[in-house]
């Protein structure tokens, strides 16, 4: 009989956090849920909202509304707290607004004794990651960020469009922030084992690099477009934020593009960015460093760049 029960702390229940709590029920992803909100009447009620639909659930979950108290002894928090962002608002334009609100958030999750790993997707995620990092003093591998993992999810599902392939078949990747300096390092994206970049060279169905660069541009817009329609996105990041939660909880070692403390790799130091990532029971086992062109990495150097000088300052403030 299993007595260990794998606990997810959930901080912030608005569109995503719930986007995500349900999906966690969905997938089985844990077998303790507890959901914290500032409107504790809400977190009761998700709750109980949640629960209600446990007679249709692959298995059993004990969800409840719960206090900072409950981190003790949770394996994973997952932080989802904060403003939402404005049409036509940049997630950098978003930091002095949610940089408050970590500070609110933080302190009372390791008073109550949690030693297991911080998850954020606030956003400007790959700053509120770092914020996190730095306020908790927790090692920098078990602070990460939900990163570029929609990024790559959408970079996936749109050039499996565009080549007629499975998405799961597509390893391509998004790096660095997530936001309006990430890029994609084409000569890393591959179909199966067939680099991407040798299918326009010999033209294959009409394959071009024009078209990459507009799948790319389509991947960095995306995030507008859709709060633009509905004033949010939480589906998809409920959905990455669970793979995340599975490759801690199960302890997988799989590679995922989360924001993740740089020490030296791709020539960086002292940033979070989006990078791809070992993820196990420990958080972040190792940063897998990818074999860059000289223009990619001058691309990453940007992006960490803007991120640097968007960081500064933050916490003195």
């Amino acid at each position: 009989m299993r007595i260990d029960k794998r606990k997810v702390v959930l901080v912030g229940c608005g569109m995503v956090g719930m986007s995500y709590a349900y999906c966690l029920l969905n997938q089985t992803a844990c077998d303790e849920l507890v959901l914290i909100d500032v409107n504790q009447k809400k977190a009761m009620g998700e709750a109980m909202d949640l629960n209600h639909g446990l007679a249709f659930a692959p298995s059993n979950m004990e969800i409840y509304g719960g206090s900072y108290e409950d981190c003790r002894n949770a394996d994973l928090v997952v932080i989802c707290a904060g403003v939402a962002q404005k049409p036509g608002e940049t997630r950098l334009a978003l930091l002095k607004r949610n940089a408050q609100v970590f500070r609110s958030v933080i302190e009372p999750v390791t008073r109550s004794g949690f030693n297991g790993i911080f998850l954020v997707a606030t956003n400007p995620v790959d700053i509120m990651t770092r914020i996190t990092c730095q306020l908790s003093g927790f090692n920098p591998g078990r602070v990460l960020g939900s990163g570029t993992a929609l990024d790559t999810a959408r970079l996936r599902y749109l050039l499996g469009e565009y080549l007629q392939v499975d998405p799961k078949n597509v390893h391509a990747y998004v790096m660095g922030e997530h936001g309006d300096s990430e890029f994609v390092p084409w000569s890393q994206a591959m179909a199966a084992t067939i680099p991407i970049l040798n299918l326009c060279r010999e033209g294959e169905q009409g394959i071009s690099r024009s078209k990459l660069q507009e799948i790319a541009g389509q991947v960095k817009r995306a995030a507008y477009e859709i709060i633009d329609a509905k004033q949010a996105t939480y589906y998809g990041i409920g959905m990455a934020l669970t793979r995340i939660t599975r490759a801690v909880l199960g302890d997988e070692n799989s590679v995922i593009t989360v924001s993740a403390m740089l020490k030296g790799e791709y020539g960086q130091r002292d940033v979070f960015a989006g990078v791809p990532c070992v993820i196990n029971g420990n958080g972040i086992r190792r940063v897998l460093e990818l074999s860059l062109t000289e223009e990619e990495l001058k691309q990453f150097a940007t992006s960490c760049g803007t991120l640097r000088e968007s960081f500064e300052g933050v916490l003195q403030e």
